[in-house]
């Protein structure tokens, strides 16, 4: 069965990965695809260097911004900022595991407090027009995730909010890294398939080792008499990034073909001269493009190009073009008889 065009596709908030730079790149892959920001703490955005930790390029939309606390007057007046600052979505961080999270008191350790996440989430509601979401995991720890998925859902659901996207594991909030949070724990589709089935009103978004388009159509495709309304990719879509070339036409059935590395590279530059221009090293723009020739040939001299010319001062424009070169000149070996690529 094919899978219908999706309702939703994002590419995941990751802690470092997912900067305005990376968003940027993305954008220059897929049009449709939503994109998130890192996350964002509401005292940071509220107190912090706004330019800095929000500022993004109009290019960049539809961009979602990813808020995490537990205070609701702090993340009401966090998410207000967003919003002005033109954001499409304002995302409530109720899965990330690590350490520091917790110290904090948000991200998955508030899985234990539904209530408190409802509360939060008719702040943000309340306080901005654009769809406020959230981001949570199956449970944490000991609980049983049928009681505290479907707890956590609707306590949210109570006050309005419509679009879940569910990382389908637990998170331990002792004993595993927040590296190990995304791998060890089993994933369990099934359950988020029964969230949907449950809870048909509701937008329901999967998340969690999903590493290629063809597992994101499964998970898009009917079974059972449900298909979910959206599909989250994190690291496949930061490590192979081409991939993302590929969603316009294969999950919302957009014509006019697949966006080639080639052309998403031409489509950056302008982005990149203009970063350029402000005092933004290349490196810290390139480095999210080093997998985007991932299985071509010259694909190890792309990588080697962008991460060591690009480091060096005054490194501009022209070290994206020689890495580029290196791919069109191993491309045109291999298609010579008796070179090597």
């Amino acid at each position: 069965m094919t899978a219908a065009p999706a309702h939703r596709f994002s590419v995941a908030p990751m802690m470092d990965w997912t900067d305005r730079h990376c968003r940027a790149f993305h954008r220059a892959l897929t049009t449709r695809a939503l994109l998130y920001t890192e996350m964002v703490t509401a005292p940071a955005v509220i107190h912090g260097d706004r330019d800095r930790l929000l500022g993004f390029d109009a290019v960049e939309h539809p961009v979602a911004l990813q808020l995490g606390g537990s205070d609701p007057d702090q993340l009401a007046e966090a998410a207000r900022i967003g919003a002005a600052m033109g954001y499409n979505e304002i995302n409530l961080n109720v899965g990330c595991p690590s350490d520091r999270v917790q110290s904090g008191r948000f991200g998955a350790c508030l899985m234990k407090e539904p209530g408190l996440v409802a509360d939060c989430m008719a702040a943000i509601a309340g306080a901005v027009d654009v769809p406020a979401t959230v981001k949570c995991r199956i449970g944490v720890d000991d609980q049983d995730p049928a009681v505290s998925l479907f707890a956590t859902v609707d306590a949210s659901a109570a006050v309005g909010v419509t679009t879940f996207i569910v990382h389908a594991r637990k998170a331990w909030l002792s004993g595993l890294s927040p590296k190990e949070n995304r791998d060890v724990p089993p994933l369990d589709y099934g359950l988020v398939r029964q969230l949907k089935r449950e809870r048909p009103h509701l937008t329901i978004c999967i998340n969690g080792g999903i590493a290629s388009l063809e597992a994101a159509e499964a998970q898009l495709d009917e079974t059972d008499g449900v298909a979910l309304d959206g599909v989250m990719l994190g690291r496949a879509a930061y490590h192979e990034p081409a991939l993302l070339g590929q969603v316009d036409r294969r999950l919302f059935r957009e014509g006019g073909g697949d966006v080639d590395p080639f052309v998403a590279i031409d489509r950056y530059k302008p982005y990149l001269a203009a970063r350029l221009a402000e005092g933004w090293s290349l490196h810290a723009m390139t480095r999210h493009m080093l997998g985007l020739m991932h299985g071509r040939p010259g694909a190890r001299a792309f990588r080697r190009i962008l991460t060591v010319e690009a480091i060096r001062p005054g490194a501009g424009l022209e070290v994206v073009d020689r890495a580029v070169e290196a791919v069109r000149e191993a491309e045109a070996r291999r298609e010579r008889p008796g070179e090597a690529a």
